[in-house]
């Protein structure tokens, strides 16, 4: 499994909270174990203090995101690699998963996991794929979305870095309310020249009997 592949666990656990909406959906042990998803080891370790702890972790990585999305590479930066320093990883070469048509080994890199607890293993397998994502692809792929009230983590793959929403459903209503926005500017536009309009015309009916 290539390590980029597990940047996506940082995101899985930042958007576990939406701060704009007030909801928080990590608030017991199986929230924690459905974050590693079918079938991992860790999560069958995770206990009530994994919650507390991964809450934490959380705050942590939506700041790095929030610094990536605003342009300061070098805080979103600093800010990963205070994490990295806290929950190192122990990588391993490993082949057991895939095999080539010859039925052969594919060999690649695997985090290995020794960590202490649940919340731990799953912190530095997160942080991990999104250092590596973030040194291949770049800070700026790292962003929150721009449909309010929405401030969901995302990671922008696409070929042209023009990402901006987490997903289609948040660009869909983003696109709606700017055209409904537009629209509501154009009417006012409108009804505005008509006023001026209207004015002119009463201004030039009341100068009549005068000129007359």
């Amino acid at each position: 499994m290539e390590l980029a592949y597990y940047s996506d666990y940082a995101v899985r656990l930042v958007n576990t909270e939406e701060p704009a909406r007030g909801t928080d959906s990590l608030t017991s042990v199986e929230a924690v174990r459905e974050l590693f998803g079918a079938g991992a080891q860790a999560a069958r370790r995770a206990s009530d203090s994994d919650v507390t702890r991964l809450r934490s972790v959380r705050t942590r990585l939506r700041a790095v995101f929030e610094a990536a999305d605003a342009g300061e590479e070098v805080r979103a930066v600093d800010l990963l690699n205070a994490l990295l320093m806290e929950f190192p990883v122990s990588p391993q070469i490993s082949g057991h998963e895939y095999r080539d048509e010859d039925g052969r080994p594919k060999w690649h890199m695997h985090i290995a996991d020794h960590a202490a607890s649940a919340s731990a293993s799953y912190t530095a397998t997160a942080c991990m794929g999104l250092a590596v994502h973030l040194t291949e692809l770049g800070v700026d792929r790292l962003g929150i979305c721009q449909a309010a009230p929405c401030r969901n983590a995302y990671l922008d793959t696409s070929t042209n870095r023009s990402r901006r929403y987490c997903s289609d459903r948040c660009a869909t209503r983003a696109n709606v309310a700017a055209y409904r926005a537009r629209k509501r500017l154009e009417s006012r536009a409108a009804a505005g020249a008509a006023r001026s309009g209207r004015s002119a015309d009463a201004s030039q009916d009341s100068s009549a009997p005068g000129e007359r």
